[in-house]
């Protein structure tokens, strides 16, 4: 808003001098009183978000979700009756707070598994392999019933298969052995089927103790050629077993057209060229109500929006996104991403993910933002600084936390793909606690962090309040400062201050504030 002053009256030569001079002494008077730029982040001690959002009130929309699932089938998968009561909850809580509530519906296709998967040794030896504990199928696997020679691609190196150097002597009609780590599974799956490959197996790296048991993963796109993602022990006994390797890989699946939608909601004020994007996937497994994976995100989330509103107009304008779809591969935030226009995207300063907070036998993990795993994907810049308000978070509450792998599996995938600064926490699913974790943050070495992922038991008695209480603070924490400013992140300095019951505009001395 600009502001136009009045012409002035003829001032005599020796007036206007001394009024210059008062003017003068009265703009610097103000200029001394004007309050400095305000630091970054938001002092821990004085950050309220975290405050607003309680735990009692996390129980209370896990209760609700887990009550909406007991009704409709025993979960909230996308395309079930449960999923739609779910967002037809979220749609009211976030009314009531004054939001409003779109849904951005897209149609995608529906990976359908119909049988469990095979993966047998035929050659030299015979040897079977468990699905589940030895292996399982990647969602959006190509179907295929296939007995072939097997060959490791690149599969001692970091990025195997991620060339097409690696399929250079590749035989067409093989089966690829390929190693977890560098690009994704679909970049691998996609070149060795290029190469003439029948089948992929893609083992785990195992390069930490979290990441040894078979990769629950997904190719995203519908792959040409069967893909099952193994533990580090298969794949080091398939490279173990030398020339004349056999395998007999067969994975039951089709692909169907299905429509759902997400759930967005954002702040009425803030600055609408600079976003936060803060989300978590709405939909369970088909297997169970998914309290924890990812009922704890979602409560989460949907209570540090009612709460951010308390707070008065944040700087930046905060978006709130209930993604659909997630379990069946990426969807819903890749097909939000992906239609996005470049002027959108641009807008868009960071995304926070929040995808399982209550896991029973929980670690506190930040996305690894700096990329120092071996594990992680390439983040965008932008994206350490993220991880870093987290970090500080945590060490100002004396409390312990670590990096975890940009793996590509939740919906940070499709932002950090579209080069937006990504990040977020996590309290661990399908990995193995270690001994030095256990002693860290409590629970079992040697089981999973949460051994009820994915199946009907993820219910409200296996949730860790203590994880909920600690990752959810972090979590509004994080988005109080990124709402506040994301100077670090994007480079883009704050307009104007937080509103309460100021004015929409502030002058000081002669300057005139947005």
């Amino acid at each position: 808003m600009s502001v136009s002053t009045p012409p002035s009256p003829p001032v005599h030569r020796r007036t206007r001098s001394r009024l210059s001079l008062i003017a003068a002494a009265t703009t610097l008077a103000a200029l001394s009183l004007c309050p400095p730029a305000a630091a970054f982040p938001i002092p821990v001690a004085d950050a309220e978000l975290p405050d607003l959002v309680t735990v009692d009130a996390i129980r209370t929309h896990l209760q609700n979700l887990e009550t909406i699932a007991a009704y409709n089938g025993g979960n909230r998968a996308t395309g079930t009756p449960g999923y739609d009561v779910t967002a037809q909850y979220v749609t009211d809580q976030l009314r009531r707070a004054g939001y409003t509530v779109t849904r951005d519906h897209y149609s995608f296709k529906q990976w359908v598994e119909h049988s469990d998967p095979v993966l047998t040794q035929t050659a030299p030896q015979h040897r079977e392999f468990t699905p589940g504990d030895d292996f399982l199928s990647m969602a959006y696997s190509g179907a295929g019933d296939v007995t072939a020679p097997a060959v490791p691609v690149d599969a001692t190196g970091a990025d195997s298969g991620c060339e097409d150097a690696d399929f250079a002597d590749f035989p067409a009609g093989a089966i690829a052995i390929l190693k977890r780590g560098t690009c994704t599974f679909e970049e691998k799956a996609a070149r060795a089927a290029d190469a003439g490959a029948v089948g992929a197996v893609i083992f785990n790296h195992g390069d930490t103790p979290n990441d040894t048991g078979p990769i629950n993963g997904t190719v995203s796109n519908p792959a040409a050629i069967p893909v099952v993602g193994a533990s580090t022990e298969v794949g080091e006994a398939l490279l173990a077993a030398g020339d004349g390797l056999e395998l007999h890989l067969k994975v039951d699946a089709s692909v169907e057209e299905a429509h759902s939608y997400n759930l967005i909601a954002e702040t009425r004020g803030g600055d609408r060229n600079n976003v936060v994007v803060v989300g978590a996937h709405l939909d369970s497994v088909a297997e169970g109500p998914g309290t924890n994976d990812n009922g704890s995100g979602v409560a989460t989330v949907l209570e540090i929006a009612k709460q951010l509103n308390r707070l008065g107009t944040p700087r930046n304008k905060v978006r709130f996104a209930f993604w659909g779809s997630e379990e069946s591969g990426l969807i819903g935030s890749t097909s939000y991403v992906e239609r996005l226009s470049e002027k959108e995207r641009e807008r868009i300063a960071l995304y926070l993910n929040f995808d399982m907070l209550g896991s029973s036998n929980y670690a506190r993990l930040i996305y690894d933002g700096r990329n120092e795993l071996p594990g992680s994907v390439p983040a965008p810049s932008g994206s350490a600084a993220i991880q870093k308000v987290f970090e500080d978070y945590f060490t100002a509450r004396g409390l312990a936390a670590e990096p975890t792998e940009f793996s590509g599996r939740s919906d940070y995938r499709a932002f950090m793909l579209a080069g937006i600064p990504s990040g977020g926490l996590f309290s661990g699913a399908d990995g193995t606690k270690t001994a030095e974790q256990a002693a860290r943050y409590g629970g079992t070495a040697g089981e999973q962090f949460d051994p009820y992922y994915h199946t009907a038991d993820d219910t409200l008695a296996h949730i860790n309040w203590a994880s909920i209480d600690e990752l959810s603070d972090g979590a509004a924490y994080a988005v109080e400062v990124f709402a506040d400013s994301t100077l670090p992140v994007n480079g883009v300095a704050p307009l104007r201050a937080r509103t309460l019951a100021e004015p929409s505009f502030d002058r000081c001395g002669d300057r005139w504030e947005r």
